[in-house]
């Protein structure tokens, strides 16, 4: 770790494959998904790069790698975690653009009234709902065609679902 930290590239290369296995070893441990403890392997490698500079060459060098594996695979968990409360895993039919077969008079008044309600958004809103959510493009692409940064389309998209919901009396969650 000293040689790597005077900028010896041979010495850092060998010293990541060295603490590979620790590295896994930990993941391992800590995450049962595989590829969930792979990405925590490869979070502990960049902050080890990033981090390297504060190394005390007086400590050990596994403990402080250790360390740092830990805390990746926390901060992983605790992602996955809170990620975990807002998902719910989707019906392959929930959404489909058809209008179902027994289609009744009421759901041709719903969507006469989104339509509507879309129809009255700002132009830009109603691009950057097309783009980002009836055509599911990714966002950078959809913000090329709409003229739009990215950031630009991600809150006009927001503004646009809002006022959609206000308007037709849905309820924010």
């Amino acid at each position: 770790m000293v040689a790597a930290q005077a900028g010896d590239g041979r010495s850092y290369d060998l010293l990541l494959r060295d603490c590979l296995p620790l590295l896994r070893a930990i993941a391992r441990r800590r995450i049962a998904d595989f590829h969930e403890a792979e990405d925590a392997v490869q979070d502990t490698l960049l902050t080890i790069h990033r981090m390297m500079a504060t190394y005390d060459p007086s400590r050990p060098v596994r403990p402080w790698i250790a360390a740092i594996a830990e805390r990746r695979c926390i901060d992983r968990l605790r992602r996955r975690g809170r990620g975990a409360g807002r998902e719910a895993p989707l019906d392959d039919h929930a959404e489909t653009l058809a209008a179902p077969a027994g289609e009744t008079g009421e759901d041709r008044i719903a969507g006469r009234q989104l339509r509507d309600a879309v129809a009255e958004l700002p132009e830009s809103q109603r691009t950057a709902l097309r783009l980002a959510k009836l055509e599911d493009l990714p966002l950078a692409e959809a913000a090329a065609r709409s003229g739009l940064s990215v950031g630009a389309l991600k809150v006009a998209t927001h503004r646009a679902l809002k006022t959609l919901r206000r308007r037709l009396g849905v309820e924010d969650t």
